[in-house]
């Protein structure tokens, strides 16, 4: 009996808090938020926000990569923006400083891909010849798992 009188009083809790949420008269309107120092006075009257909200540029993979080459935002990689990452590794490879590793030998590859890539060999890269320096993703290859057995009955 108990049980019953649980549940039906839990029942009219519900109903009336649905009912006090429905009759609300909070409209999101009426809420008025400080305005900034610089928007107080004469400035106030008229309205500081945008009628939409400006949206991000879609930037490519290979603009963005780009970007993060290009130091100085010339809209060129030189050789030496290219290889700063490459000196950077270096320095950390040669922890001991007795200069076993030569950089010259160590950063070949990066020397031979960025003549490569400058075909008018002007000692810097416009954007189309840095994306043929792009490293070519493998597409990731999910592992088959085998299909799971019903549990034996005895």
């Amino acid at each position: 009996m108990w049980r019953y009188l649980a549940g039906g009083t839990a029942t009219l809790a519900i109903v009336a808090a649905g009912w006090l949420l429905a009759g609300s008269s909070a409209r999101p309107d009426a809420v008025l938020l400080p305005q900034p120092k610089a928007l107080r006075g004469a400035a106030a009257s008229a309205d500081p926000l945008p009628a939409m909200a400006p949206e991000a540029t879609e930037r490519s993979r290979e603009q963005k990569r780009f970007d993060r080459f290009d130091k100085d935002r010339d809209g060129k990689v030189t050789r030496e923006e290219y290889l700063a990452a490459r000196r950077k590794a270096y320095a950390k490879l040669d922890v001991d400083q007795d200069g076993q590793l030569s950089f010259d030998e160590w950063a070949v590859k990066a020397t031979t891909k960025f003549a490569g890539a400058d075909t008018d060999s002007t000692g810097a890269m416009t954007p189309a010849e840095f994306a043929t320096t792009a490293v070519t993703r493998k597409p990731q290859v999910r592992a088959k798992c085998p299909p799971a057995q019903a549990p034996e009955e005895s």
